[in-house]
């Protein structure tokens, strides 16, 4: 499992807000707001905090809790597309 900001992305989108419009209203740096959109990387709970008052909105709109599990529409064949590619090619 790790942590998605899809839901906070989707909030700012709802509410016709930039990266930057929240950066800025809620006193982030940039780093805060790239670090937001790398997997595996995070910011602090206070920072978290900040986003939901500057949002009015509750930690669900900001973050949730992701599988890394591969995905059914796109995950893991136990390489039956790989080895068909191969196939193709010889």
């Amino acid at each position: 499992m790790h942590i998605s900001y899809k839901p906070l992305w989707h909030t700012l989108i709802e509410r016709n807000m930039r990266k930057e419009d929240l950066r800025l209203a809620a006193g982030l740096t940039t780093n805060m707001i790239a670090n937001m959109g790398k997997e595996g990387k995070h910011i602090s709970m206070d920072t978290l905090a900040r986003i939901c008052e500057t949002l009015d909105c509750g930690i669900m709109d900001v973050i949730e809790l992701a599988s890394d599990e591969p995905s059914t529409t796109g995950g893991n064949d136990n390489g039956k597309t790989e080895r068909k590619n191969h196939r193709e090619r010889h």
